[in-house]
């Protein structure tokens, strides 16, 4: 149970106090009611003795009796009904609520921390009403009264003869028998005289003289003079006064004000006219029998028939609340003695204790003394007798039975002199005087006399008495005998159908338990009274039922290991019983302190109830608040409902909250619950929708809300827009520099203000779920925000605040009509907002209706309410919110201090800057290709339109996709512009030949910069030829652009990024950019492959040495699935600075090569040097483009987009070789940058073949031509080079060393096979010599020597003629000859020099002999090292020695 204010020591003997009658007449009633209180009510809060009080018990011992109380009130002759108490015990519950701003005790339980209200003062105040109302029973005396008080005022006319008249009354109610109310304890009843007089308006002497007129006639200790009124009514505001009524009157005010207010049956007399309350006691003086007041004829407890019945209904909450509130008013409006100083409260107290001390307590001491004397005198008689019957009839011992066993004889009447009565009576006495231990021993005695004679009402009585008694004793000599009290509850309850009697069992047991620490058994005690059969006497006991469980919970919560869900429940189970009781108050606490225990622990049907009747309980208590709250979070929670009650609890929720709206139509927006908004997955887009592809027309893909995030991708648009930003400010990024974001997320980075730009929508898409069972519809859906205007200059309008939503010519809001979220569905909404002014924009949240479908019927009773919407969904109710967009920035990770605290970054993807225009570009393809050849050459145009009011300039494009596309030449005018006429038209720039000499290279030269690249820089910047370089508003223009699909098969995604500034500088926005991504899937056609050898001729038809051989092999790898028949080589084409093709070598009748599926095809051509420029020196950029064609038509490869290509593959090819050279040690690029480079350049060609083809495809029953190009970029002699990148076979897989390797210095001496490259040799000499050995026998044959310095170095030289073959392969196919003459020469040449030396070899038979014996060294000039040539390597000079 929760905590008393009082002990049980102290309420028990404050609930059984002895109680006295008053008898006023009429003038003394008026008296008192001058300070608007009856006489009863006048001593009430003097009423308990302020000192210890000393009587003598039987037995002459003196006993002590403490903080005596005796209780004072008006007679009344008729017994109260049980409705009317029950409608009291009703008021009194309602009016005790919990105080505002209680401290609660916190209870710690386990995993619980529960604010629990220690103290019930609603259940106390229920106790002692209940205690006090009780109506006396003849089974027992304990509300019998013991004495009455006769009052008179000293300013009547006959004050002695007014005392007789009073007197005779009190004797006529007691023993006339038309009275059977009220019960009086002894037929002698004390009667105490006084003699009230008004201090202001009387005569004291008078009164004085009356005084000892009483004293002479009833003696000193049975009359009083009390004076009282000292101040006159007037001054009552002059002095404030305390005013100790009111804690004794508030409860029974309450039931005064709903008795007496109730209308036309309200009976006020004139005299009384003034006072607005009456109290319990105080009746108004109407009817006059004898001169004397009717004022006990009706109880003050009795409902007025006109009044209402008192069953609670809903209804009556509302009206016991409007009464508290009346009682309130007008309890402020009356002061209680007004006219009484303090003094009088001194007289008021010294009056009750003479009463006590001269007249109460010797009555009862002598009455005690009598009752003894009686019970002694028939002692013998009577014991003798009972027990002769007893073992006459039933042997020595009385078998116990059980209650069930005994008869039903609580109809069983003593007659008043019957002396188990008498026994029964001095016990009462005793336990009012605070005598326990001899009132248990008759307590005792009476219930063995009771049980015999089976009277079970009276054996109850005694029974829950001496367990009282028991309990109370000094010293605790026996302990609690509970069982006592459990019989009388199953007495009272089963056998005698008396609740009320139960229930005071229940409440004493269960305090006396709760005192000792039992609250497991007071629990018990508690529920056992609570069953919902059991009715009292025809009212509900659902109060008492609500409070007593409400108890019980406390005991449970208050055990040494508190019982928490054993609390709950019973809290739950009060709540309901509370509501039953019409209590709506006490209910709604009960369910929100049992909510802590089921909140959050996975109950979640317990759950939904609960909070279900909470927000029915304040919605009927109008705490619209916590009814919405309570509605709420049945909606939020992951419910496990069926759709049904989902359905039930969404409309109810509608419901209270349409009604909280119209409380306040004109108020803030409320937050709705519903649906859930994923706020960090908020994106925000800027910018507008991408148009769709119109016929042959494709938009540029740019960026859209439909586009998932890749972070890959990402950061791959972020390094080219940062290449093409360096590019376009020469070099350098800007430190403002901002990568552009069109599309803000989760992933991006949102640290920054993002900007946008006005006149171009805002798109912010919100991620709703919707969690319910049931269908949402969102309707007038659009985006919250407030704005701020800003004018040019960047400064706040200060006319202009900021604006919220409705300010359409500041901000455009998109309004979504229509929004329907199916049961647990998650679905975006795309908002859009047209800022039309600069300045700050901040997006808050979303607002809308929220509601649901009216489905075909209604659940809980709850009907379709009239919805003002009309839409294709029939909408049952709706009520407008907003729902707030709170994003949480990233977690900061980067100082410590940030790391060892979590804390959160900014995220302002919802504020963005609106700043001024800025151009808009849009790109279209036309004709753009889904599928190419490897290689394949396809021409498309490229339309650029600006959609904005700004004219734009500044146009370029980049990707990481060069050698993709080309725009063409910076140079020529290369083809028409309309798509139309280039359709069956080659994509190349074409010249008929007439082939002037078969398979003779043709030749042309051009600079890589006149084609828009540099061949040493990674990713170019492409500028966009536009006229004048400015595209104006509205302005569109067609470009041609070129695309070679990419060598690798497969699908190809390549990013093309579009530049374009304003031709007016904006401060914050410098420029903008337009993505696309192109989606290119290559197929199979041509692999290429080339080597090139040196030529053993050394020299040429102009008398230049240095001829190569460029060996090309073609081969056809597509496979027959696209259509390919077969492929045509038309041209093969070098570029070189150095080199060039001069003519075929294997030129066949059938000039054009064809290559059908899988055939290969092999070309051989010869290579020269390039004339030098007569001019000069030649320039580093200039290439020679030599041209070899198979067929009558000559594409020109220095020309656009031949040549791009050929730039742009070369750029890329210098791109992978840089990236080579930078994975290798910085010390052996330094160290390889010396002479050895030197070496190295000798065997370099840096020859690019280009060989151009058509291939024949059928599709559709049509032939198509397609034209192409593939590049092999021959780089070394004797090093074959591939037209694409060969498949690496994987490396095997190596053991894992876990030592450090020792530090390899890498070599930088050049390779033998680089060295042995300086110089070229060759041996000129007759194929067959004829000579007359029979004339002469030495033959002397002379041979020419040539050596060719192929370095760019002076390289020394030794021929040594002195080497003899070894071999003995060699000695057995040729023959032995000598060289005649020196034997060794030295000599130096320079730079690309030649030198023949003239050799004479001497033979001296005929035979095969191979010349090439010289062993040729060299080293370099500068350098000590010597090798030798690789020519004796080559192939034999052979000579045939003929005789001749």
């Amino acid at each position: 149970m929760a905590q008393c204010v009082q002990s049980v020591q102290e309420l028990i003997p404050d609930s059984f106090v002895p109680c006295v009658a008053a008898l006023c007449s009429d003038e003394a009633e008026r008296l008192t009611r001058l300070n608007h209180l009856s006489f009863s009510e006048l001593l009430k809060p003097f009423s308990r003795l302020t000192s210890e009080v000393h009587m003598r018990d039987p037995n002459n011992q003196l006993h002590i009796i403490k903080n005596l109380k005796i209780a004072v009130s008006n007679i009344v002759t008729q017994p109260p009904q049980p409705g009317a108490i029950g409608k009291l015990l009703n008021d009194v519950v309602s009016g005790s609520q919990p105080a505002e701003g209680l401290v609660a005790n916190v209870i710690t339980a386990g995993d619980y921390d529960l604010n629990i209200s220690a103290t019930t003062p609603w259940f106390e105040s229920y106790r002692e009403t209940f205690l006090q109302s009780m109506p006396a029973s003849d089974h027992e005396f304990l509300n019998h009264y013991l004495a009455c008080m006769l009052v008179a005022s000293s300013g009547e006319a006959e004050p002695m003869e007014q005392f007789s008249k009073l007197s005779q009354e009190q004797h006529r109610i007691q023993h006339n028998n038309d009275y059977s109310y009220p019960k009086w304890f002894i037929p002698n009843t004390l009667k105490y005289y006084v003699l009230l007089h008004d201090v202001t308006s009387g005569d004291e002497q008078r009164a004085e003289s009356i005084y000892e007129e009483m004293k002479q006639k009833y003696g000193t200790q049975g009359c009083y003079l009390l004076k009282i009124n000292s101040r006159a009514p007037n001054r009552a505001s002059d002095e404030q006064i305390p005013d100790p009524w009111s804690q004794y009157l508030q409860k029974n005010s309450i039931q005064n004000q709903e008795s007496y207010e109730d209308g036309p049956c309200t009976m006020t007399s004139s005299k009384n006219s003034d006072s607005n309350l009456l109290s319990l006691d105080g009746l108004d003086n109407e009817v006059k029998v004898d001169g004397l007041p009717n004022n006990f004829r009706i109880h003050p407890l009795q409902i007025d028939q006109c009044g209402d019945p008192p069953n609670n209904t809903d209804g009556s909450e509302s009206k016991s609340a409007s009464s508290v509130h009346e009682t309130k008013k007008a309890s402020t409006a009356v002061i209680r003695g007004a006219c009484l100083t303090l003094t009088d409260h001194d007289r008021i107290r010294q009056f009750i204790q003479e009463f006590t001390f001269r007249g109460l307590l010797p009555h009862i001491e002598k009455t005690i003394r009598q009752l003894n004397d009686q019970l002694i005198s028939r002692k013998g008689l009577s014991r003798s007798l009972f027990s002769a019957t007893k073992k006459w009839f039933s042997g020595s011992k009385v078998p116990e039975k059980s209650i069930n066993e005994l008869k039903n004889t609580s109809g069983l009447l003593y007659p008043p002199e019957a002396p188990e009565l008498q026994i029964r009576k001095m016990a009462d006495l005793c336990f009012l005087v605070q005598h326990y231990d001899l009132a248990y021993s008759c307590y005792h005695t009476a219930k063995k006399d009771f049980l015999n004679d089976q009277a079970m009402l009276y054996a109850a009585g005694a029974l829950e008495m001496a367990a009282v008694s028991a309990f109370l004793q000094p010293g605790a000599p026996r302990p609690y005998p509970a069982h006592y009290m459990d019989t009388a509850i199953q007495t009272y309850r089963d056998i005698c159908k008396n609740m009320v009697l139960a229930e005071r069992c229940v409440l004493l047991s269960a305090e006396i338990l709760k005192s000792q620490s039992k609250y497991s058994e007071a629990a018990a005690l508690l529920i056992r009274l609570t069953s919902e059969q059991n009715t009292w006497k025809g009212l509900d006991s659902d109060l008492r039922s609500a409070l007593l469980l409400e108890q019980a919970a406390h005991c449970f919560i208050n055990m040494k290991s508190p019982m928490v869900r054993k609390y709950a429940f019973h809290m739950i189970l009060a709540g309901h019983r509370f509501s039953k009781a019409g209590q709506k108050k006490h209910a709604l606490r009960c369910y929100c302190q049992a909510m802590q225990v089921y909140k959050g622990k996975g109950w979640s049907l317990a759950e939904d109830h609960i909070n279900f009747t909470i927000g029915r309980q304040s919605y009927t208590l109008r705490q619209l608040d916590n009814a919405v709250s309570a509605f709420r979070h049945i909606l939020i929670n992951e419910s496990k409902q069926s759709a049904a009650q989902q359905g039930a609890f969404l409309r109810e929720y509608l419901y209270v909250y349409k009604n909280v709206n119209q409380l306040s139509p004109d108020g803030p927006l409320p937050q709705l619950p519903l649906p859930y908004i994923n706020s960090s997955a908020t994106r925000v887009f800027f910018g507008h929708d991408r148009r769709p592809a119109d016929g042959e027309k494709q938009a540029a893909t740019h960026i859209s809300l439909d586009q998932e995030y890749d972070s890959e991708s990402s950061q791959q648009w972020r390094e080219l827009e940062e290449h093409v930003v360096a590019v376009a400010n020469k070099g350098v990024i800007p430190s403002s520099f901002y990568p552009t974001q069109y599309c803000l997320n989760s992933y991006s980075d949102n640290s920054r203000f993002p900007l946008a730009v006005v006149e171009e929508p805002i798109t912010v898409e919100v991620a709703f779920r919707n969690p319910l069972k049931v269908p949402l519809l969102l309707s007038d859906l659009s985006l919250l925000w407030k704005f701020q205007p800003k004018d040019a200059s960047g400064k706040d309008i200060e006319k202009v605040k900021e604006r919220v939503t409705g300010e359409p010519e500041m901000i455009g809001t998109e309004v979504i009509s229509e929004f329907l979220i199916n049961s647990e569905e998650s679905k975006v909404a795309r908002l859009k907002l047209f800022p039309h002014h600069i300045g700050e924009l901040h997006i808050l949240g979303v607002v809308y209706n929220l509601g649901t479908i009216q489905g075909s019927g209604t659940v809980d009773g709850i009907g379709a309410l009239p919805g003002c919407h009309t839409g294709k969904h029939s909408l049952s109710m709706s009520v407008r919110g907003r729902q707030d967009l709170e994003i949480q920035g990233p977690r900061l990770n980067n100082t410590k201090e940030e790391k060892t605290s979590v804390k959160y970054g900014p995220d302002r993807r919802l504020d963005p800057i609106v700043t001024e225009e800025m151009p808009l570009l849009e790109v279209f393809f036309i004709h753009f290709p889904t599928g190419l050849l490897c290689g394949e050459i396809r021409k498309a145009y490229v339309e650029f339109v600006n959609v904005s009011k700004c004219p734009l300039t500044g146009l370029k494009v980049v990707s990481k996709r060069p050698e993709f596309f080309t725009f063409g030449g910076n140079t020529a005018a290369l083809t028409p512009l309309s798509p139309s006429t280039s359709e069956n038209c080659s994509a190349y720039k074409t010249v008929v030949t007439a082939s002037p000499s078969l398979g003779t290279a043709l030749v042309s030269t051009a600079s890589s910069m006149d084609f828009g690249t540099g061949t040493g820089q990674q990713l170019e910047a492409i500028p966009v030829p536009l006229p004048d370089s400015v595209l104006l508003p509205g302005a569109s223009i067609q470009l041609p652009m070129w695309l070679r699909g990419p060598d690798e098969e497969g699908v190809h995604e390549i990013n093309f990024l579009f530049y374009y500034e304003s031709v007016k500088k904006q401060p914050k926005k410098r420029h903008r950019i337009l993505r696309h991504t192109a989606v290119i899937c290559t197929s199979r056609s041509l692999n290429v492959r080339a080597t090139v050898c040196r030529s053993n001729s050394l020299e040429d038809e102009e008398g230049r040495g240095g001829n190569m051989l460029v060996f090309v092999d073609v081969e056809n790898t597509n496979t027959s699935e696209a259509g390919v028949k077969e492929f045509h080589m038309v041209q093969v084409s070098s570029s070189s600075k150095h080199w060039q093709l001069h003519k075929s070598v294997n030129i066949s009748e059938n000039k054009d090569a064809k290559l059908a599926s899988r055939e290969k095809g092999k070309f051989c051509f010869k290579a020269v040097r390039c004339k030098q420029k007569e001019g000069g020196i030649q320039s580093s950029e200039k290439y020679t483009f030599a041209d070899i064609i198979f067929g009558n038509e000559q594409i020109i490869s220095s020309a656009s987009p031949c040549a791009d290509f050929f730039y742009r593959s070369l750029s890329s090819e210098l791109k992978k070789t840089q990236d080579q050279l930078s994975a290798y040690p910085e010390k052996h690029r330094e160290a390889t940058e010396g002479a050895v480079r030197l070496v190295e350049k000798c065997s370099e060609v840096d020859l690019s073949i280009v060989i151009l083809w058509k291939a024949y495809v059928v599709e559709d029953n049509k032939q198509l031509i397609l034209e192409g190009q593939h590049h092999v970029v021959v780089r070394t002699v004797g090093k074959e080079a591939f037209s694409h990148s060969q498949k690496e076979e994987p490396p095997e897989m190596e053991l894992l060393k876990f030592f450090r390797p020792e530090n390899t210095t890498v070599s930088t001496r050049p390779s033998v096979e680089q060295l042995s490259n300086l110089i070229k040799t060759s041996l000129h000499y007759p194929e067959s010599f004829h000579h007359p050995f029979h004339q002469k026998s030495l033959c002397l044959v002379p041979v020419t020597l040539l050596l060719s310095n192929c370095s760019k170095a002076d390289v020394d030289v030794i021929v040594d003629l002195r080497h003899k073959t070894t071999s003995p392969e060699a000695l057995e196919t040729h023959g032995s000859f000598t060289w005649l003459g020196q034997t060794q020469y030295k000599l130096q040449l320079k730079s690309q020099e030649m030198h023949s030396l003239q050799l004479k070899a001497c033979f001296v038979h005929t035979g095969v002999y191979n010349l090439g014996t010289p062993r040729v060294f060299a080293k370099l000039s500068d350098h000590v090292t010597v090798f030798e040539t690789s020519q004796q390597n080559s192939m034999p000079a052979l000579i045939i020695i003929n005789n001749a």
